[in-house]
């Protein structure tokens, strides 16, 4: 049985002079150019914190997730473990480490990936496709080596010993998908024309090439855009006898949960601003904030509410107590029927 977890990296910054051995000036999401750490997240699928880690601010983020999920594994003896990442994780390098690591991945790949890996599919097929539509074949690992003969109709069957200079590859088109991403590329093809005729600043929209000095749309871009809407890639070293292309794509839709964690512990949690300035302190934060997170998904989970929605309706709930001459008299808070229905909901396990 293949055990499924997601994870995922952030930074976050201490508004500091000076950096120190762990706190360090690096890639910053937000552009900030503070001091800061990475924090690695992983979680099981339904987004219950199972692991958290703190490496050096200029540290890579790809290269933290290994060391995080090994740690994992050996404290619980886990052998079977599928690794679940945004496209991020998608580089040759990222993906051949892990697979040394002994474990199998889940990672969504990019659209711009399609022309290739559905290349055998445009031929015979054009580009129709219909709604919930799922391809099973290959992709190659790097650009220099091609394995999926386009001359053959039937999509290869990915096996790593046939196949040794590629992944599975995983594509499913939605109509939904392609109505959103239709809309999305029209408002940048609007975008792109206002730039064009001056009507708008920016400095390099999508769909604009410029050319001697001179802007023009990108009509081939923009066409190529259009052929691949509604399509979605997954990546994966794991066959088809281990796992159904459909549990793929489920296991892969699971990753918001984990995103998800992360802003309830940035926000909701309070994971920053921290103001430690020692390694141990700042780990003893980061124990706090993983306790806190792991208490308000079971609270979330038995629920069905928000934390922040939860601590909002809960926090009027207070008893009172009165000293007068030299008696004490306590009054219980009156719980209305509503909440008194979440509060017999966190005392069920189940």
């Amino acid at each position: 049985m293949c055990r499924c977890v997601s994870t995922t990296v952030t930074t976050l910054y201490f508004e500091a002079e000076k950096e120190d051995d762990l706190r360090k000036v690096g890639y910053s999401k937000e552009r900030r150019v503070d001091p800061q750490i990475v924090v690695g997240l992983l979680v099981d699928r339904r987004g219950f914190p199972l692991e958290i880690g703190c490496f050096e601010g200029n540290k890579a983020e790809t290269t933290t997730i290994v060391p995080i999920i090994k740690a994992f594994q050996e404290r619980h003896g886990l052998a079977d473990m599928v690794v679940v990442a945004d496209a991020g994780m998608l580089s040759a390098s990222n993906l051949r480490e892990l697979d040394e690591a002994n474990l199998r991945f889940i990672v969504g790949s990019r659209v711009t990936k399609a022309p290739t890996d559905l290349e055998s599919h445009f031929r015979w097929h054009g580009d129709a496709f219909t709604d919930g539509q799922v391809i099973d074949t290959i992709t190659p690992k790097n650009q220099r080596t091609i394995e999926n003969d386009s001359k053959i109709k039937a999509e290869p069957v990915w096996n790593p010993e046939q196949h040794h200079a590629s992944w599975r590859a995983v594509w499913a088109y939605s109509t939904k998908r392609a109505v959103r991403d239709n809309k999305t590329l029209t408002i940048q093809e609007n975008r792109a024309r206002e730039v064009i005729a001056g009507e708008k600043t920016a400095r390099a929209p999508r769909l604009v090439k410029t050319t001697n000095g001179s802007r023009t749309l990108d009509e081939a871009a923009l066409t190529r855009a259009r052929r691949l809407a509604g399509l979605k890639g997954y990546v994966t070293n794991i066959g088809a006898d281990v796992m159904p292309a459909g549990e793929v794509i489920a296991s892969y839709h699971d990753l918001w949960h984990v995103e998800q964690s992360f802003r309830m512990s940035k926000t909701d949690l309070r994971a920053r601003p921290m103001f430690h300035h020692t390694k141990d302190a700042i780990e003893a934060h980061l124990t706090i904030v993983f306790t806190a997170l792991a208490v308000s998904r079971e609270v979330q989970n038995r629920t069905g509410l928000a934390i922040r929605n939860l601590t909002r309706q809960l926090r009027p709930l207070r008893s009172a107590t009165i000293a007068i001459n030299g008696t004490e008299h306590t009054f219980p808070p009156a719980i209305p029927t509503e909440k008194q229905a979440i509060l017999d909901a966190l005392n069920n396990p189940n």
